[in-house]
């Protein structure tokens, strides 16, 4: 099988240099570089499977590059690195597009452990991605599974991973409320202790994309004692 390539960019060398070492260890090739410019070219020469982003950077920090990275669906996933662990900068990560977060310090193997779960996800949409061809349709919008984007008119709205697998997921079991647990199973593939408020903040993205009024959602529902639940044609309501 071959290796994942993670990308470090963090521009504490120290940190860097242990990481890549430690993931090389751990069977995935690593490398790392200082800044968004760096990344930029690494990018443009290798193929690379998951980048493993500091927030606090010289230059274009990494909120920012993590903002324009997950505008493009085509670009790896992001675990964001912050010495700021606060529930609102970790709010600010996943809103940017970050699949992950996880405040420094923290223990290496957590940091693997989090690898796995990101890229058993984006292999298992990749899957789903191959086998589905048809649409879906969530009211006046047309999930696109091949391009994992959202359709409505003339206007297409583009997905990051970690949004595609949830509806997708939903969109799979429409009209069944499924647990925050049940989601992450079906998502990552396995049971883990989920972060629920993680899951609360993809939820609401979504509802956004979706035009969904947070108070009285017609198409992402919450069931109360139930979970969540997609409800595809909205005059089935």
């Amino acid at each position: 099988m071959q290796q994942a390539n993670i990308l470090i960019v963090d521009d504490d060398r120290r940190l860097r240099t242990l990481l890549e070492r430690y993931l090389c260890e751990q069977g995935f090739a690593a490398s790392g570089v200082d800044d968004g410019l760096q990344m930029a070219q690494k990018l443009e020469r290798d193929t690379i499977d998951l980048i493993v982003l500091d927030w606090m950077l010289p230059g274009e920090d990494g909120l920012s590059i993590c903002r324009r990275l997950s505008a493009d669906k085509n670009n790896p996933p992001i675990i964001m690195l912050t010495a700021n662990g606060g529930v609102d900068e970790r709010i600010l990560g996943l809103e940017g597009g970050a699949e992950d977060y996880l405040p420094k310090p923290f223990d290496p193997r957590e940091l693997v452990a989090r690898i796995h779960t990101v890229l058993r996800r984006h292999a298992r949409v990749t899957a789903v991605t191959a086998a589905l061809a048809l649409p879906l349709h969530v009211g006046p919008y047309r999930l696109d599974c091949k391009l994992r984007c959202l359709h409505r008119e003339n206007c297409r709205i583009d997905l990051t991973g970690s949004e595609f697998a949830l509806l997708n997921v939903l969109a799979q079991h429409a009209g069944t409320p499924l647990s925050r647990e049940r989601l992450a199973n079906l998502i990552d593939g396995r049971y883990h202790d989920y972060d629920n408020r993680a899951l609360d903040v993809q939820v609401s993205r979504l509802r956004r994309l979706l035009g969904d009024d947070p108070a009285r959602p017609c198409y992402l529902q919450t069931v109360r004692g139930k979970g969540y639940m997609l409800v595809l044609n909205e005059d089935a309501l």
